[in-house]
């Protein structure tokens, strides 16, 4: 009889401490709605913003003649093929832009690269498009 009350004791015990507390560990359901939230949300700032953040470009080139703008973009593609480019108008300049870079570092390594052959590049902040 003695076992029998230590036996029923310990199974009673497991039985208390094996109780889940709801507030401890949300429902799976509750997880998955949140996460769908925070997704959708996600999703409708990058429409607002038209998949542009704040980040960092390497400016090449600007100046008010387009055929020149143009002459330094296609010299340093025949360079750095793997670097985007854009030429922008901001007036009364032609400029041309490289790269995009969420950070400020990440601008400074390719700059490095590039000041070899355009020693006049320099770090802009600006609007870049995410991937």
């Amino acid at each position: 009889m003695k076992h029998l009350f230590v036996i029923v004791f310990f199974l009673f015990a497991n039985f208390l401490v094996s109780q889940e507390n709801p507030n401890l560990n949300p429902p799976q359901s509750q997880t998955q709605l949140k996460v769908q939230e925070l997704v959708e949300k996600k999703a409708e700032y990058h429409r607002l913003t038209g998949g542009e953040q704040e980040g960092y470009r390497i400016k090449i080139h600007f100046g008010i003649d387009r055929d020149a703008a143009e002459a330094v973009r296609e010299k340093f593609l025949l360079k750095f093929p793997d670097y985007p480019t854009d030429k922008e108008y901001q007036q009364p300049n032609f400029v041309i832009l490289v790269g995009s870079y969420k950070s400020k570092l990440e601008a400074f390594e390719s700059l490095r690269k590039i000041q070899g052959e355009f020693p006049n590049s320099f770090i802009v902040k600006g609007r870049i498009k995410v991937l």
